[in-house]
């Protein structure tokens, strides 16, 4: 068989197809901390998997180990009652075996393995207990999943433990563990003062075990996405998407200070933070403040993938890793839902003369946005736009900055929508300055323009030549399908024309 790889570029052959990444395509974890409980099955494009199923109890395992070495009584009758739970979802789900990993908690109690037992006996599962260093590996390759070939420092906080690893070049480097966790700052000697003292004493020793880490500091965990959501309500930011969401090292400490100073059940309510996370985010607070301090980031980003992502990147080949997350989820909803599956490469080749110059950040993008084009369009032609919006800038997609998640939203919306203004979203587009807003426009109108041209495969369907010193956009077109340019397709090109600012020519060329 001939290799056809070529044919994909840039794109890549898709790999949700092959049977080694099939095989991840619906895997559930259980993930049993020191504060939660967690079922996920994951779903969709291995390589940036959709969650299929995912429930959370709150269980507090870890509450008063300090103090008494043992798993919280009511804790852990309420883990083990979600453990039951989560096997049953799992065989009704008809999922292959889960596989189950316990943290700080667990290893530490003295009563962690007859906890293991007791689940075994009664649910027929294993619970594996990984060290600390092996939670930090696994929660680094949790960031890797959405951050291909990222690197900076990967801060995981959990109830009783925090862990730190390093990430180079797409591999978890250094790694350490602490006892910096909420539920074990709570019985540390000495009130605030005391826990400040402690902080700054283990963080200092975490520093010198990691050396300088000036990159990016990733936060994973549960607290953090709550300071996140903190931070989200003291600026009014619009978009609440915590992935990707970044915070700087005066926004840590305006927020710790926000934090201290307003009613907590106030801020939970207004924040959608349950209670018991909410009692323990002035002690991470704390610890965030002295995390920045010491380590000095230059900019900080909130990671939702974490141990459970990380245990679904160990299982993946190398060169699925090697994949971007972004065009494999994009692919893989083009191929489920698109009305064309495979027209989105063609759109992207006649839409890219437009867009010679820009950089690969940028393509990647068009790209995205050219397989995305046509998969709402069962949702009712009068909210299409907006949904189309919707489901860019709120989706799972990994591998999105903010901005770049409005900017493919924009597109989106102007593939069924000539005009932005009047929609729910406006709040939003101030993520992006004016001059990607046009360019957000006049991509979202030349795949509104090429979306009219559906051909067969081996049909020429025409091509832009875009002269932008002269201003003259070019269309040249063959005269076998001179039918399908017809009064809307026109229109539609001359109000992409108007967003250039541009001249039209149009030529038909000999078949």
């Amino acid at each position: 068989m001939n290799d056809l790889s070529d044919q994909w570029e840039p794109f890549g052959r898709p790999l949700f197809d092959d049977p080694s990444a099939r095989a991840l395509s619906r895997v559930g974890v259980i993930d049993v901390g020191s504060n939660s409980v967690r079922l996920v099955v994951f779903d969709g494009a291995a390589r940036s998997p959709a969650y299929f199923y995912n429930e959370k109890i709150m269980c507090g395992l870890g509450a008063g180990l300090s103090e008494t070495g043992r798993l919280n009584p009511s804790g852990r009758e309420r883990a083990l009652a979600a453990i039951k739970r989560f096997q049953l979802l799992a065989q009704g789900m008809n999922l292959p075996p889960l596989t189950a990993v316990a943290t700080a908690a667990v290893r530490d109690a003295e009563d962690g393995p007859a906890f293991r037992e007791d689940v075994q006996r009664e649910t027929g599962l294993r619970i594996w207990v990984i060290d600390g260093e092996e939670e930090a590996r696994l929660s680094a390759q949790g960031v890797l999943l959405g951050w291909p070939g990222s690197y900076g420092l990967v801060c995981d906080i959990g109830g009783s433990s925090m862990e730190l690893a390093e990430i180079r070049e797409g591999r978890v480097g250094r790694r350490v563990t602490s006892n910096l966790g909420p539920l074990k700052l709570q019985a540390v000697a000495g009130g605030k003062a005391g826990r400040k003292a402690h902080i700054r004493q283990v963080m200092e020793d975490l520093a010198h075990r990691m050396g300088p880490q000036r990159d990016r500091l990733f936060l994973v965990g549960g607290s953090w996405r709550a300071i996140a959501r903190i931070d989200m309500e003291r600026r009014g930011y619009p978009l609440h998407v915590l992935h990707e969401y970044r915070m700087t090292a005066s926004s840590v400490s305006a927020t710790a200070k926000y934090i201290a100073d307003s009613d907590p059940e106030t801020l939970r309510a207004a924040c959608g933070i349950s209670s018991t996370r909410m009692a323990l985010v002035p002690y991470a607070a704390e610890v965030l403040k002295r995390l920045v301090r010491t380590f000095r980031p230059k900019d900080i980003a909130i990671s939702s993938y974490g141990i459970r992502e990380g245990m679904l990147y160990e299982q993946m080949p190398q060169r699925l890793r090697d994949r971007d997350p972004l065009i494999e989820a994009c692919r893989f909803a083009e191929a489920k839902d698109a009305r064309l599956p495979g027209f989105g490469k063609t759109l992207y080749d006649f839409v890219l003369p437009l867009f010679r110059s820009a950089p690969p950040a940028r393509l990647r993008l068009i790209r995205a946005a050219c397989l995305l084009h046509d998969v709402s369009w069962r949702a009712h032609p009068d909210y299409r736009a907006e949904t189309c919006f919707d489901n860019a800038t709120r989706a799972n997609l990994g591998g999105l900055k903010h901005a770049e998640r409005v900017f493919l939203g924009l597109a989106l919306l102007h593939r069924y929508r000539n005009k932005r203004e009047g929609t729910r979203f406006e709040d939003l587009y101030n993520l992006v300055c004016d001059k990607e807003q046009l360019q957000a426009e006049i991509l979202g109108k030349a795949m509104r323009f090429g979306a009219m041209f559906w051909m067969q495969p081996d049909v020429p369907m025409g091509e832009f030549r875009w002269f932008p010193q002269k201003k003259v956009l070019e269309l040249r077109f063959p005269k076998a399908a001179s039918a399908l340019y017809g009064e809307v397709a026109e229109a539609r090109l001359m109000s992409l024309a108007a967003s250039l600012e541009a001249e039209v020519r149009v030529r038909m060329m000999p078949t």
